[in-house]
This record gives C-alpha cells, sequence and structure tokens, in this order.
C-alpha cells in the first residue's frame, strides 16, 4: 500500500489532469489506507483521528473529479 498524503491546491490542479485509470488507483489506495485506519482505530493504534477525516475528503474529491470527466 502507497503512503498518500493529503491534497493540497496545487495537488488537487494535478489530480485533475490525470486519466481516469489512474485515478481510480489513487481511489483504491485511498480506500485501503481508509480501511486500515478504521481497523487501527478500533484497535487504538490510530493517535491522529483527524487522518481519517481527511482520507474520506480526499476519496470525496477524486470521486468528483471521476464523476465530472464522465
Amino acid at each position: 500500500m502507497k503512503i498518500i498524503k493529503t491534497m493540497d491546491k496545487k495537488s488537487f490542479q494535478e489530480i485533475k489532469n490525470k486519466p481516469v485509470n489512474e485515478l481510480q488507483a489513487m481511489l483504491k489506495d485511498l480506500r485501503d489506507k481508509l480501511w486500515q485506519l478504521k481497523v487501527d482505530l478500533a484497535s487504538g493504534k490510530v493517535k491522529n483521528i483527524k487522518e481519517i477525516k481527511e482520507v474520506k475528503r480526499d476519496i470525496a474529491r477524486i470521486l468528483t473529479i471521476i464523476n465530472s470527466q464522465r
């Protein structure tokens, strides 16, 4: 699993220009990361709960870009 940083304005502009297949790969990685964060939260390993919210927002951003390109 790749480590993906949360998006800022500059990276969001770069992502808008990527093809759909790359966006779908990023989406899969983010969903895997979200699942792992939820598992870690349940076991008490997560120290930064805010990261879960940021990952969810990044997923929503990517889904928005994918749906606007169709």
